[in-house]
């Protein structure tokens, strides 16, 4: 297997602020503490300007690269600018990207850390610099020669960045289920988008899940999907507003796994968001989607 990292790439944080950083090599030494081999963790490379500019205005990303953002732009982000900042949000999307191309090898390929849905074609916005998932899938279409690609975000959050980029493109089909009243307060209209009330259970997410994969799998014929899994679902999570347990949130990831290794879609995963009160909770949740995906993959 492929697990790509970039936690050794730290964004300088002001005490107190609210991203949980450190869940990253946490999640890292996790799986190193279960017998996961060394040589199974690589650095990716960093996503190249072209990769970017597939996905982002040139001038954006210049922007970005050169510390050029205005107060306002880097507010929306959420994180101060720094060189630090520039490399980790291009090593997370070159993760991603690796990922992808080790789905296609090997069946499934996993960056530790990814699903910066939030960023647009123009701006960052929610902790996200520039779009993992959207400058992949072109890279994939423009380098690898892959056709269609799924997204498939699981994120609390909808995929606002990831569908404001990709609108109108038939080559990548965006699916969000997300939390109805959450974060973005203002949705944009991914290929299938569907909102759940505040407190929706394991039960009502699961059924919901369901429905939208046999709606996505009806429309496409996808040669790669990207699974955006993020922990944030979980009950105990502080930015989330719904109430999965850690079975249910594996239960998400067996159903999603499932359905693509039984269609032979590869998959690449990205971890997405996580905010639990407990950083533990988090991690836990983030290993076993990794758990889950290694036995569905290794038993081909």
């Amino acid at each position: 297997m492929q697990l790509f990292y970039s936690d050794t790439f730290v964004l300088p944080l002001p005490p107190g602020h609210r991203f949980p950083m450190e869940k990253y090599a946490r999640l890292r030494q996790t799986l190193l503490d279960e017998g996961y081999p060394p040589a199974d963790f690589i650095l990716p490379e960093a996503a190249s300007r072209e990769d970017l500019c597939r996905a982002h205005d040139p001038a954006y990303v210049e922007r970005v690269c050169s510390g050029q953002l205005t107060p306002e732009e880097m507010r929306q982000i959420g994180f101060p600018w720094s060189d630090a900042m520039v490399e980790r949000s291009r090593r997370s999307a070159g993760a991603t990207l690796g990922a992808c191309r080790a789905a296609l090898a090997e069946g499934w390929g996993v960056n530790l850390a990814g699903g910066t849905h939030h960023a647009a074609h123009a701006a960052g916005a929610g902790f996200c610099v520039f779009n993992d998932a959207a400058v992949a899938a072109r890279a994939l279409q423009a380098q690898d020669g892959v056709g269609q690609v799924a997204v498939i975000d699981c994120d609390v959050h909808q995929g606002d960045g990831t569908a404001r980029i990709l609108e109108g493109d038939a080559s990548v089909f965006t699916f969000s289920i997300h939390g109805a009243r959450n974060y973005p307060f203002a949705k944009a209209r991914s290929d299938l988008d569907i909102e759940l009330p505040d407190g929706c259970d394991d039960a009502s997410y699961l059924a919901a899940l369901e429905q939208g994969l046999a709606d996505l799998f009806s429309r496409c014929r996808p040669q790669l999907a990207i699974y955006l899994a993020g922990a944030d679902p979980y009950a105990g999570d502080r930015l989330g507003r719904l109430s999965l347990t850690m079975a249910g949130l594996e239960a998400r990831d067996e159903r999603v796994l499932a359905a693509c290794r039984e269609r032979g879609i590869p998959v690449a995963i990205a971890m997405a968001g996580g905010y639990a009160r407990d950083i533990g909770d988090t991690v836990a949740i983030h290993a076993n989607t990794i758990r889950c995906a290694r036995r569905h993959f290794e038993q081909r």
